[in-house]
C-alpha cells in the first residue's frame, strides 16, 4: 500500500487571526512582529498577502518592513490567540485520523494511507472543516511522503491543493528553484548555484559522490534522496522536547546590571512554568548574553539532581552569569533547560 500524506499549511495564520478578530483589516496590508512597533527592534513573524507584494516576509526586521511599506497595520505578536485558533483547526484533523504530526502552530501532517476516502475527499473535507470552525484558510499539499507533501502545500497559495505523485518529479518538482527543497537555506543555496546549480533538477542532476565530497557524508545523501523526492521519514506522533528556553532582546542595548540580573531572574521563572505545565524537570541550566556587537556567549550549569524549583534554576543561571565579563552593552539575554527528564506521575 502506498502511503497517502498529507500536509495542511495554515495561510498567513497570524495575519489571517487577526483579520478575523477585526474585519477592518481585510484588503489593507498586515505585518505582526515584536510589539508591533516597527520603529523598535523585532522581526517580522508573518504578513499576510497584500504585505507580501512589497516583498515582506518573515524573519526581516520591522524597521526594514516598515521601509518596504510605510502605510502598513504594524500589530503585535498574540500568541493567545493563535494558540486558541491552532487548536481549534487541530481538532478538526483529529477527527479524520489520529495519525498526526504537528509539526508547529499553522502547520501539521497527516497519514490517510489507511483510509478508505480518496485523498481529495479527505482535503475538501479538512477545507470545509477548518472553514467552519475557524472561518480560515489552508492550503493542502498530498504525496507519498512528507518531504513532497509539504512542498507540494506551498505550490499553490492562499486556499489550494496540490497532488505530487512520484511520477510528477520530473515535470513539477524539478523545474523549481532549489530554495524550494526543505533543508535548503541561503548558504546551500548559495553554494549551489556558485557550481551551476539553480533548480531541483539540477541538483538530481548531480553524482551522489560530488555531493559528498561538497557537503558530508549525512547532508550530501539528503541533497541527494530529497532531489529525486526520495524521503523514508515516519510521522512523528508522540513528540518529547530537548529543551525549554525563553530569550528576549532588549529594545536599546543595556549596561545596568540590575535591569540584566532582573530579566534574567524573569527568563528563569518564564522557563520554569513551562516545565511545570509541560511535566518536566531540568539537570542543566544555560544562559546565553549577546551583546551589542552580536558577540554571543554561553554558559552552563549542570546541577546534582533533576529540578523542577524556581530558586535552584534561577541560583543555576546566576553562577552562568558570573562567570560572564558584562564588560560591554547587553543585546539579548536568554535561558535554556536541558537535559529533561519527564515528571513520574
Amino acid at each position: 500500500m502506498q502511503r497517502r500524506i498529507i500536509h495542511i499549511d495554515m495561510d498567513a495564520f497570524f495575519a489571517a487571526v487577526e483579520e478575523k478578530k477585526n474585519p477592518a483589516l481585510l484588503g489593507k496590508p498586515v505585518v505582526i512582529g515584536g510589539g508591533g512597533n516597527p520603529n523598535k527592534r523585532g522581526v517580522v513573524s508573518t504578513a499576510n498577502y497584500e504585505a507580501r507584494k512589497y516583498g515582506i516576509h518573515s524573519a526581516i526586521p520591522l524597521r526594514t518592513a516598515y521601509k518596504l511599506c510605510p502605510h502598513a497595520v504594524f500589530l503585535p505578536v498574540d500568541y493567545e490567540a493563535y494558540s486558541a485558533v491552532s487548536q481549534q483547526f487541530k481538532s478538526v484533523l483529529l477527527s479524520i485520523t489520529p495519525v498526526m504530526e504537528n509539526a508547529g502552530i499553522d502547520e501539521v501532517f497527516l497519514d490517510v494511507s489507511e483510509l478508505s476516502e480518496t485523498a481529495e475527499i479527505i482535503a475538501s473535507k479538512i477545507k470545509a472543516g477548518i472553514k467552519e470552525k475557524t472561518g480560515l484558510t489552508c492550503s493542502i499539499g498530498i504525496a507519498p511522503n512528507k518531504l513532497l507533501a509539504k512542498i507540494a502545500s506551498d505550490l499553490r497559495k492562499p486556499d489550494g491543493l496540490t497532488i505530487l505523485n512520484e511520477t510528477d518529479i520530473e515535470s513539477q518538482l524539478w523545474p523549481l528553484p532549489i530554495r524550494k527543497l526543505y533543508g535548503i537555506g541561503p548558504k546551500t543555496e548559495e553554494h549551489l548555484k556558485n557550481i551551476g546549480i539553480d533548480t531541483i533538477g539540477q541538483l538530481a542532476s548531480l553524482l551522489l559522490e560530488k555531493l559528498i565530497e561538497n557537503f558530508g557524508n549525512s547532508y550530501g545523501q539528503y541533497l541527494y534522496d530529497a532531489s529525486r523526492g526520495i524521503d523514508d521519514s515516519p510521522l512523528i506522533t508522540h513528540w518529547e522536547p530537548k529543551s525549554i528556553s525563553r530569550e528576549t532582546t532588549f529594545q536599546e542595548d543595556v549596561k545596568n546590571w540590575q535591569v540584566i540580573a532582573r530579566t534574567l531572574a524573569e527568563l528563569a521563572k518564564e522557563v520554569v512554568a513551562d516545565m511545570q505545565d509541560s511535566g518536566y524537570q531540568t539537570k542543566t541550566v544555560t544562559i546565553k548574553i549577546r551583546f551589542g556587537d552580536f558577540q554571543t556567549l554561553t554558559r552552563a550549569k549542570t546541577m546534582a539532581d533533576y529540578t523542577d524549583a524556581e530558586e535552584e534554576i534561577r541560583k543555576a543561571a546566576f553562577s552562568c552569569l558570573k562567570r560572564i565579563d558584562l564588560n560591554k552593552r547587553v543585546r539579548l539575554i536568554g535561558v535554556r533547560a536541558t537535559n529533561l527528564e519527564k515528571v513520574q506521575e
